[in-house]
């Protein structure tokens, strides 16, 4: 992987951050130990699932993530005490990181990262984490779900031009982890090794004479890899017959026009014209293309009418997440001096699970996705034999005697990654076959099935006892 054009060091965090960090080490806690772990509370999309993204990013600017001269002495000037100063002169994280792999569908209140470190390097690295795996996601996520509106028909990322400044180098990154077949952004192809593709604009037909002769133009420069935009003037009066003399003379030369390109109107009426237009003129092979505002709602809309429309091109909606504005991953500290901590909240879907903990993945006798359980990270899986519904503890689910499979792995320890991080097809590779495992009713659209998660009678029980000690000590 290339490197960054943004690399980040330790001023990429919250001033709180430092705040913390610098009272934590006058207090005489910098070498305490500190476990944080990082989950989400609610399926973005009103879907059924997220798709981990993000880590190889992360942990390839953890290992950047240091204070040169510059950047004490631009703290000092803030007010940051000099013995202070002279504490993160010298940092680096140094911690340890397990986490679930990239690709991997995950599900509300589950632990997906895991970091042990000292608390100064647990606590700063917080808004670095935050920032990258809850966008990645977000947007690998969108992605997974155009791919499924699309009923496997291919995709392209078209949206650099309306992301959010550099956040648009990651969406790509992401966007091909979810299941985009290519994007348009050349940085983020050079950067991550990305299938990159590209057609024309309205421009280059207006900066010719008339359409035909801009067709003949670029299939004369591309002939072999041309996708002409038919909408330009009158897509069913000029464009796509003007596609069709000049897919005509690509034959005569041996060569053979990819396809045309709609991008306004009614997108399911255009494509049936056309593609009556080009089959009646022996063009079967050419294939229409669609772009133009499509989410996964539109997309799967044009198919249910049956439009025939071979690829599409998604720009604003996937690159920004939209309708979803951020994922709300969070970061939570879970053990402290190695004693287990919680967060308690007056909404008991908000208290936090205590303790240092392990993911299983448990399996049906079908092979399928059955239950998430989140154990404490001492306890064997094969003596789980309940898992309990984290609030509503009367409801339980036998997981005794299934298959399981740890979930969170050792990926960084003390500056250096622990394996190669897989590349961006490889991850989506990863999520296809995940997903072939998991039920139909967990993906669909409208009101997915809430996947189980269940907490281990121990965690269960660590987790009242703990409620219990906070509510005596503060008379609550």
């Amino acid at each position: 992987m290339a490197a960054h054009p943004v690399q980040v060091n330790g001023l990429y965090t919250d001033f709180y951050e430092l705040s913390m960090a610098q009272g934590y080490f006058y207090a005489g806690k910098e070498q305490e130990t500190a476990v944080f772990e990082y989950f989400f509370r609610t399926n973005p999309f009103h879907g059924g699932f997220l798709v981990f993204a993000g880590l190889a990013d992360l942990l390839e600017q953890i290992r950047s993530f240091t204070y040169n001269k510059e950047a004490i002495a631009y703290l000092g000037s803030i007010g940051l005490k000099p013995e202070f100063l002279e504490y993160l002169s010298n940092f680096s994280f140094k911690g340890r990181i397990l986490s679930v792999r990239e690709g991997e569908m995950v599900f509300p209140n589950e632990p997906i990262v895991r970091v042990e470190a000292n608390l100064i390097e647990a606590q700063l690295i917080e808004t670095l984490l935050l920032n990258i795996l809850n966008f990645q996601s977000l947007i690998a996520t969108k992605a997974f779900r155009i791919l499924l509106a699309a009923d496997g028909k291919s995709f392209a990322d078209f949206g650099l031009r309306r992301a959010h400044g550099f956040g648009g180098l990651m969406a790509s990154r992401a966007a091909i982890i979810g299941g985009a077949s290519s994007t348009s952004n050349v940085q983020a192809a050079f950067m991550y090794d990305l299938p990159v593709s590209g057609t024309m604009a309205h421009s280059w037909v207006q900066s010719f004479g008339n359409e035909l002769e801009a067709f003949r133009a670029y299939t004369t420069i591309n002939p072999k890899s041309s996708i002409l935009l038919v909408d330009t003037y009158d897509t069913l009066r000029s464009g796509v017959p003007n596609a069709i003399l000049a897919a005509k003379e690509l034959e005569q030369k041996g060569d053979r026009l990819i396809g045309i390109r709609l991008d306004s109107g009614d997108l399911a009426y255009l494509s049936k014209r056309a593609r009556k237009l080009l089959d009646k003129e022996g063009l079967a092979y050419v294939k229409i293309f669609a772009s133009n505002q499509l989410n996964e709602h539109v997309i799967y809309s044009l198919e249910d009418q049956d439009a025939p429309i071979d690829g599409f091109g998604v720009g604003t909606e996937l690159v920004t997440g939209k309708p979803d504005a951020s994922l709300d991953g969070v970061y939570k500290l879970c053990e402290s001096g190695g004693k287990p901590s919680m967060k308690i909240s007056e909404n008991i879907e908000k208290n936090t699970l205590p303790g240092k903990k392990m993911v299983w993945r448990f399996f049906d006798e079908d092979g399928n996705i059955f239950r998430d359980g989140i154990l404490l990270d001492d306890e064997s899986p094969d003596e789980c034999v309940w898992l309990y519904h984290p609030t509503q503890t009367d409801k339980k689910t036998q997981v005794c005697n299934l298959r399981k499979e740890q979930l969170l792995k050792p990926v960084f320890e003390n500056g250096f990654l622990l394996h190669p991080m897989p590349t961006p097809s490889e991850c989506h590779n990863y999520l296809i076959q995940r997903a072939g495992m998991l039920p139909a009713e967990h993906k669909r659209f409208v009101m997915p099935h809430i996947f189980k998660v269940g907490i281990s009678e121990k965690l269960l029980k660590l987790r009242n006892d703990l409620t219990e000690r906070y509510r005596n000590s503060y008379g609550l």
